[in-house]
């Protein structure tokens, strides 16, 4: 609840990316996706303020996950049933369809809710054509990066056959998932005469309507800036993001002061570089209509001269991100020692841990291996 006594519903669902791609009122998400939001659905609790409401799945185990992050059981207020509270805005981790007609069927008034109309432009800005214009705008001495949308097939083999090893993405997907890998001997025809790989293509053409080709390049480094939108077009940047990724799964993010992530990533890339980027970002990039955080992420590449650049907008993420929760969750350390922010998988459920950096640990999330 803000200093205006009006109170905030939160939402943690990170089945949201998917969601979009469905673009379905009644949709439901992958076993892992509803997994994740059972299991973390308490991480609003990080932003929310006093009086708030956290809707999760379920409260106990929400408050024993918040005990053991925080070692706090103050103040957060868990609910599973939101159809009797007075709120007067909901705050989600991003909005799509089918997370407004969950809302609405329990109880969250529409006119708190963004319009249909809203959804389709946020759909439509979350599409990675989004990004790949705003990288083209990106571009000048010390950057690299190229985007294409392709709409058929034979567009797809064009732009492989002249760049001989590729990274396709499927327009809406996430934290890996819709992402491929390809290289010119993908081109050779097996004995159906068909080139192997390509089904996942066809499929991503058909049901999406296009597919990102991009070159791939010899990663070094993932990172992002974290930004937020009022909804009228003033757009604020919140900080740098060091995160670490697994096959294109993120795992974790380094939490330290700006100072200090700056420094790691200027040990490739001009700090005056990141700088005019992030200033560039803000000044080309159009979100009259949304409210809400958002991130672009970003990557040092290696040339094969050995020469560093930077990808400014692998991805652009117009929802709440993980390194969103990393900055809010250094917010909360009275330490300066850089801590490590992970999520893990037990084989049943998610976790999220945070604990001081080892020089091995902040090492792995701050550079990845080419």
């Amino acid at each position: 609840m803000n200093e205006k006594g009006l109170m905030t519903l939160h939402i943690f669902n990170p089945e949201h990316d998917i969601a979009l791609a469905a673009n379905l009122s009644n949709f439901t998400a992958p076993r892992a996706g509803r997994q994740l939001r059972h299991d973390l659905g308490f991480l609003p609790a990080l932003w929310a303020e006093e009086g708030d409401v956290i809707l999760v799945d379920d409260m106990d185990d929400a408050a024993r996950q918040w005990q053991k992050l925080c070692g706090t059981d103050e103040w957060p207020c868990w609910k599973e049933n939101v159809s009797t509270l007075e709120i007067n805005s909901v705050d989600a981790w991003g909005w799509d369809l089918a997370l407004c007609a969950h809302l609405k069927r329990r109880g969250v008034p529409a006119d708190l809710l963004p319009d249909n109309e809203q959804l389709e432009r946020i759909r439509k800005l979350s599409h990675r054509r989004t990004a790949a214009h705003l990288l083209a705008q990106l571009q000048e001495a010390g950057t690299i990066g190229e985007a294409s949308e392709c709409s058929s097939l034979h567009e797809v083999k064009q732009f492989l056959s002249r760049h001989q090893r590729m990274v396709l993405k499927a327009p809406w997907s996430s934290s890996g998932r819709g992402v491929r890998y390809f290289d010119v001997s993908c081109l050779k025809e097996d004995v159906s005469g068909e080139a192997p790989g390509f089904n996942w293509v066809s499929n991503i053409l058909k049901t999406q309507g296009s597919i990102m080709a991009e070159p791939h390049y010899r990663k070094v480094m993932d990172f992002g800036m974290e930004f937020k939108a009022d909804g009228s077009g003033l757009l604020t940047y919140e900080g740098l993001s060091l995160f670490h990724t697994v096959n294109g799964a993120y795992t974790g993010n380094l939490i330290a002061s700006e100072e200090d992530k700056l420094k790691i990533i200027s040990a490739y890339i001009p700090a005056s570089l990141i700088n005019s980027i992030q200033e560039k970002i803000i000044r080309l990039l159009d979100l009259q209509d949304y409210r809400g955080c958002w991130g672009v992420d970003m990557m040092v590449v290696v040339t094969d001269e050995g020469k560093y650049l930077l990808h400014p907008c692998v991805e652009i993420n117009l929802r709440r991100t993980m390194g969103h929760v990393a900055l809010a969750l250094g917010n909360r350390l009275s330490s300066p020692q850089h801590h490590v922010m992970q999520i893990s998988y037990d084989g049943s459920h998610y976790r999220l841990s945070c604990q001081k950096a080892t020089a091995a640990a902040a090492a792995t999330l701050s550079e990845s291996t080419p």
